[in-house]
């Protein structure tokens, strides 16, 4: 089988093999209709560049990308500011980019990470059946995730075990008598939602709680689905006395929402959340969280990234999760808040 040449993807996106070969190398001088037709025509065609052209990589660029889950969210937000800083202390500059929780949104800028030839890449990403992460490690791009991983796929990775802090927060409200818990939970489609969807599940078991279905609520790491969740959760005939939020952004939602409905945090209804943010601690009540620290999952997925830009393979790294008790979970059990809209 004749070899895709330069000439070949030039002519599939419609633009010159000079275009081409600004595109591959980073090149500024193109457009971004250009840059993204010449990228399309590289993966359609399957375009691998040469053996010359492959030595370039060992051409240090000095960047290495970073592409977080969602830059409102405050844990990524601080995890984002420890990844750059560690960075910068090894020469690098950081390219940080939004996948907003879209897939197609990570994987073009993925796409572009990798035209710009950074010399690696720290991701988070948003779940499988990705031809950008396939590509990233095709083209053998060094590669680290961070918080999520892949089912199947063989990188170095720092995530969290949140088991232990879930099943400490579902404790911890059973022994207060709550018996009807809400769990606000992340999406299914990445690893953080099934994975703390399950400790939930297991925690809840063996608490004695009640299992009943209709106290999930299947949100989507935004803060929208988190007032969602807590809308519908307190429209049930019977509603819940507390409430557990799978990450932070949620929460947030979550606490609005309990506000709009004029439910007291901490006497009407419990409230937990997972990541504890720092101004989490301000509020009042001050909320009880699952915390996990996101300084080191920031500092251990940098020095990870070292090892695999050095050509090493360095083991993954698991992060303990415990719950921190404050003031929005540490009065006994309400008496259960009516259904909205009833008298």
């Amino acid at each position: 089988m004749t070899a895709v040449t330069i000439k070949d993807v030039a002519q599939r996106a419609g633009v010159s093999p000079a275009t081409v070969s600004r595109v591959l190398s980073g090149n500024p001088a193109t457009s971004a209709e250009s840059r993204q037709q010449v990228e399309q025509a590289v993966r359609e065609l399957d375009f691998r560049p040469n053996a010359q052209a492959r030595a370039l990589r060992s051409t240090r660029s000095d960047t290495v990308g970073l592409l977080v889950s969602d830059v409102r969210n405050p844990f990524f937000a601080d995890l984002a500011h420890t990844i750059e800083q560690g960075l910068l202390e090894l020469g690098y500059v950081t390219l940080l980019g939004n996948a907003n929780e879209n897939r197609e949104q990570q994987d073009r800028y993925l796409d572009t990470l990798i035209s710009r030839r950074v010399d690696g890449v720290i991701v988070a990403p948003q779940g499988g059946d990705s031809a950008s992460i396939d590509a990233l490690l095709t083209r053998d791009v060094p590669t680290v995730f961070v918080d999520r991983t892949i089912p199947g796929v063989d990188v170095p990775s720092v995530t969290t075990d949140s088991g232990p802090g879930i099943r400490a927060a579902v404790r911890h409200l059973a022994e207060l008598g709550h018996v009807r818990v809400g769990y606000i939970a992340g999406p299914q489609s990445v690893s953080t939602g099934r994975e703390r969807l399950e400790s939930w599940t297991s925690a809840v078991a063996e608490s004695g709680l009640s299992d009943d279905p209709a106290l999930v609520h299947l949100g989507d790491f935004q803060s929208a689905s988190g007032s969602e969740g807590v809308h519908a959760l307190f429209s049930l005939d019977e509603p819940p006395t507390a409430i557990l939020a799978a990450d932070s952004l949620m929460a947030v939602g979550a606490i609005a929402m309990l506000h709009r409905l004029d439910l007291r945090i901490g006497e009407d209804v419990a409230v937990v959340a997972f990541d504890d943010v720092e101004w989490f601690s301000l509020l009042d009540p001050a909320l009880t969280v699952i915390a996990h620290s996101v300084d080191e999952m920031g500092r251990r997925a940098v020095e990870l990234l070292q090892e695999v830009i050095a050509g090493r393979r360095p083991d993954s790294v698991t992060l303990p999760s415990e719950l921190v008790v404050r003031a929005s979970s540490s009065s006994p059990v309400p008496t259960p808040s009516r259904p909205l809209g009833r008298n």
